[in-house]
């Protein structure tokens, strides 16, 4: 063989790796069958969305954010934090309306960007979910937890109804099983959130219909004390604790008084509601679980959307009235950080509605806990189905029509970290997974509405019946390589800015892939500038006419993209304000990402090694899209031949 040969045959090789790797996903969304039931309504899924986002955290946030942050403007904090997550809700909605098969983020990002990203996003999901999450809040609120996921929740649920009944669980495990090592395991191994695991796993088990009466009926006691909550606030209320002056020695008898800041609605400056924003938009985690119910709900494409914004906006709603309502009882800087609720009605002498946020807390727990189980076997069944992970974690029981093994094997996983470890040294790995989550749907709803036409279902997902030629054949290869126009194209400065086209071309279509992975890049650099160097850019200037050309680089790009044609597929929803609304939506997620801390991306890093070792050797050679774009044994003979004339 002469080099020329062989070199031909390395590049060769080269391509057809990176090939492998970023082959997309071809789903065909005109057939209706499912091998899940297809049972749930739109009411369950904003049940599910509301019992998963509104946990726990509603009952302790508000008042640490409103004594540590915000004050009285925790209000305007929280409605921040929502029109921030409501970016991230309308790109699922969209890819809802788009892909209504079960894989949420994963199968997004399979659709869009390829294999590889798919793993990597539905490897991190599945940690999120499993380990869970508390987020701990970096502005200055320790040791608060926001959200949780199954192994942490199942934890505080314990903890919780251990507290009710005075201690005696807690007292008796660290009596007779107490396990010293502090910072990795737990202080004595918790049987009773093990028994809550497993019993919400057999639930999940038994049927989809069954696990959404259940956290309908939960979720609906927890709004209720909500709705409580709120009204006993604005009753009892009283709106001079939201005009408290700078000077109140006077009013407290000159006794010591705790650091309000310069009083009045906002006593910590806007700054202060900044910070309180980036910590409550956590609160908002968890509606991302409705989009993996595609394959169980009916009517999808209209249910998905609907779902994930309903479920924000309540969520929206209960937030802003508990800290209203908290603040208006209370003065901000009297409230407790652990139990503002139950302190806020002991000062206005109604005690016995503590037993009304008992009740609610346990509800809220009890929702958020299924809410982080029901998603995490349905991304291991999409992605085990997809052959990225073991095919036996695709199985779905006949009866049921649920995946019954990855739902047992995802819940024996959760109760042995809930009954060992102490989940605080994973603290921010949830985060992690799920802001690149939202940072991927975004990115793939940017490249995706710009592309043209395709002759193959991974881009007539979308369309309505009628537009949908069923007599069109499609073409395997296609889908892999692209559509390519019948005229060529030249790329040129004018086709850039001033494209003659109106439909989506094959060009328009590469200049916005390139424009979005230059935005993505640009982002990432500016967070972390920004983050790494926050003295730098508070006393000089050049580090500030840095990032100002940063924004204009950034600015100049969004325009490109936002000069292409716009795919004229039609949705039951889309997201409105292209590209503006993804790119903020990637921005936020980055910044927030950048702000965690180095162990935790070193333990992300530990994870995602993981995580390689078995996509490289497993899920890259058992890929069912692999099976579709290799070539027959007539081609490979045929190139061989060529290549061996040659």
């Amino acid at each position: 063989m002469d080099s020329g040969l062989i070199q031909k045959m390395g590049c060769k090789g080269l391509i057809s790796f990176g090939n492998q790797l970023f082959r997309r996903k071809v789903v065909d969304c005109t057939r209706e069958d499912s091998r899940l039931s297809r049972c749930l309504n739109t009411f369950d899924l904003v049940a599910l969305g509301v019992g998963s986002t509104l946990g726990a955290g509603v009952y302790v946030l508000a008042g640490a954010v409103a004594r540590e942050n915000a004050g009285p403007a925790i209000v305007i904090s929280f409605l921040i934090a929502a029109l921030a997550s409501v970016l991230a809700g309308l790109c699922y909605g969209e890819f809802g309306a788009r892909v209504p098969k079960t894989g949420s983020a994963y199968l997004y990002s399979y659709v869009t960007v390829g294999e590889l990203w798919a793993f990597i996003t539905g490897w991190n999901l599945i940690l999120s979910y499993v380990i869970g999450g508390y987020f701990w809040c970096h502005c200055s609120v320790l040791s608060k937890i926001i959200h949780l996921g199954t192994s942490s929740v199942a934890r505080a649920w314990s903890a919780t109804f251990d507290e009710l009944i005075g201690k005696h669980i807690e007292t008796f495990f660290e009596q007779y099983m107490s396990m010293n090592a502090p910072g990795i395991l737990a202080k004595y191994p918790d049987v009773f959130s093990v028994l809550i695991i497993l019993i919400l796993t057999g639930l999940l088990t038994v049927g989809v219909k069954e696990s959404a009466m259940v956290n309908k009926v939960f979720t609906c006691i927890n709004v209720l004390v909500l709705c409580f909550v709120m009204v006993s606030g604005f009753v009892k209320g009283s709106i001079e604790n939201w005009r408290i002056p700078e000077n109140i020695t006077s009013i407290h008898n000159g006794t010591d008084v705790p650091p309000h800041g310069v009083g009045g609605f906002m006593p910590y400056g806007f700054s202060g509601v900044l910070s309180g924003a980036a910590t409550c938009f956590y609160a908002f985690v968890g509606f991302d679980c409705i989009a993996t119910t595609g394959e169980e709900v009916k009517n999808p494409q209209k249910a998905i959307p609907i779902g994930i914004v309903a479920s924000l906006l309540i969520c929206f709603v209960a937030y802003f009235g508990v800290s209203a309502a908290l603040t208006l009882m209370m003065p901000y800087y009297l409230l407790d950080t652990s139990s503002p609720l139950p302190v806020a009605f002991k000062y206005v002498k109604w005690e016995g509605a503590n037993y009304a946020v008992a009740v609610g807390s346990l509800c809220a727990l009890s929702t958020s806990l299924l809410g982080s189980m029901f998603p995490m076997p349905r991304v291991i069944y999409a992605m085990a189905e997809d052959g990225l992970l073991f095919k036996c974690l695709a199985r779905v029981n006949e009866r049921t029509k649920t995946p019954m093994i990855a739902t047992i094997i995802s819940g024996a996983i959760a109760a042995v970290m809930a009954f060992l470890f102490d989940l605080k040294v994973l603290v921010d790995l949830m985060s992690i997974g799920t802001l690149l989550a939202y940072s991927l749907v975004a990115a793939c709803v940017l490249v995706l509405r710009y592309q043209p036409e395709q002759p193959n279902l991974a881009y007539q997902m979308a369309s309505t019946t009628d537009e949908v030629d069923n007599n069109e054949s499609v073409s395997t290869s296609e889908s892999q390589t692209g559509f390519l126009p019948e005229e060529e194209e030249r790329c040129s400065l004018k086709a850039v800015l001033f494209p003659q086209n109106t439909d989506p071309s094959k060009l328009s279509g590469f200049i916005v892939s390139v424009s979005s992975c230059i935005v993505g890049f640009l982002i990432v650099t500016f967070c972390g500038f920004t983050i790494l160097h926050k003295k730098a850019l508070i006393n000089g200037t050049t580090c500030v006419v840095s990032l100002l050309v940063g924004f204009l680089l950034c600015f100049i790009v969004t325009v490109v993209i936002w000069r292409q044609p716009e795919s004229k597929t039609k949705l039951s929803f889309k997201v409105p304000f292209l590209p503006i609304l993804p790119i903020l939506s990637i921005f936020v997620n980055v910044y927030l990402m950048m702000q965690l801390d180095s162990g935790t991306w070193i333990r992300f890093a530990i994870w995602m090694f993981f995580g390689f070792v078995i996509y490289f050797a497993y899920g890259m050679w058992h890929s069912v899209e692999a099976s579709y774009s290799a070539p027959t044994d007539a081609e490979r003979s045929t190139e061989n031949n060529a290549d061996s004339g040659k």
